[in-house]
């Protein structure tokens, strides 16, 4: 299968799972290259990439609280 680099956006062909297949592929996948791998992961690093969604409470916390009731 063939997927576009996160980074830089150039193609990038999946390594085959099976290693008796010869398929052309990257190490760093699903990034193209070790620097666009370092891209993202300085990026991680630096809280450019944020999850939006907020952090939500278990419902196992208070066992003993209706789960309808408004606070």
């Amino acid at each position: 299968m063939v997927f576009n680099c996160p980074i830089c956006g150039k193609k990038v062909e999946k390594r085959a799972e099976d290693s008796n297949l010869t398929v052309k592929g990257t190490d760093f996948f699903p990034f193209c290259s070790q620097r666009c791998r370092l891209v993202d992961l300085n990026a991680w690093l630096e809280s450019q990439y944020v999850i939006s969604a907020p952090v939500e409470e278990d419902k196992d916390d208070n066992p003993n609280e209706p789960e309808n009731v408004l606070k």
